[in-house]
């Protein structure tokens, strides 16, 4: 496990992972939540109790959540997935749907004062980043992606056609969403990325720039066997546990 809190370009190069690494997701993904049953999670550190709020993929919804959500429940945190079901990517004006998802998070977590730590795997995790922008200080506490390229372009990922399947429509940033997109939350903030990640491309999950508040984070995995990781497990804990 690599800590790295700065990057020097200010969009992420390359292209998408080769598909040799793409095409040993699945497996990989099982060894991985095989792995992840075994680990002794008594070990972590314990929760406080404040709300986490869970933001899937694209193509996945609460069950691919589940061991994620788990651990932070078995942890002591009072978890929530995002309760939008099944995420098919953003949909019309892209800051009417972000304001309407950050109301539909406070609305699960309640109107209590407590601040609210997100977490979001792959584009969950560009949410979770957004959301904590909106939220600002009062309200959100500490955001962490797993396996996000927020960093980077459409075609430095394997996911776009997936999201034009779902979604009717071509997956495009233009470079205002770009700069935008690569802007940190105010709060504490941590990337988790693997360079053997199949779908997403390293580089883009790096947050460019020196911010004393962002660290990058490497860890060895599949994309899609991040939510359950022992590594990725083993961060989330101790980021959570941090005032």
């Amino acid at each position: 496990m690599n800590s790295n809190t700065s990057a020097k370009a200010d969009v992420a190069e390359g292209g998408a992972p080769s598909w040799l690494l793409l095409g040993a997701e699945p497996l990989r993904a099982v060894c991985e939540l095989a792995s992840a049953q075994f680990m002794n999670k008594s070990a972590l550190p314990p929760g406080d109790g404040h709300p986490v709020v869970l933001f899937p993929g694209l193509a996945s919804d609460a069950r691919a959540l589940a061991p994620l959500k788990g651990l932070c429940e078995g942890l002591g945190y009072t978890a929530h997935d995002w309760g939008r079901g099944f995420n098919t990517g953003p949909e019309g004006d892209i800051d009417d749907w972000l304001d309407a998802l950050v109301q539909d998070v406070v609305s699960q977590v309640g109107h209590a004062d407590e601040r609210i730590s997100l977490i979001g795997w792959s584009l969950g995790g560009i949410y979770a980043r957004e959301v904590g922008k909106k939220l600002g200080t009062r309200r959100a506490r500490r955001v962490i992606t797993i396996g996000t390229p927020f960093a980077g372009t459409v075609q430095q990922t394997h996911a776009g056609l997936v999201y034009r399947l779902l979604n009717g429509s071509k997956a495009q940033l233009e470079p205002n969403t770009m700069r935008r997109l690569a802007t940190p939350p105010e709060v504490p903030t941590t990337s988790i990325y693997s360079r053997s990640d199949g779908v997403v491309s390293w580089q883009a999950c790096i947050q460019p720039g020196r911010y004393r508040h962002v660290e990058n984070i490497e860890v060895s995995g599949s994309h899609c066997g991040l939510g359950w990781n022992t590594e990725v497990f083993a961060i989330v804990a101790s980021r959570l546990a941090r005032r």
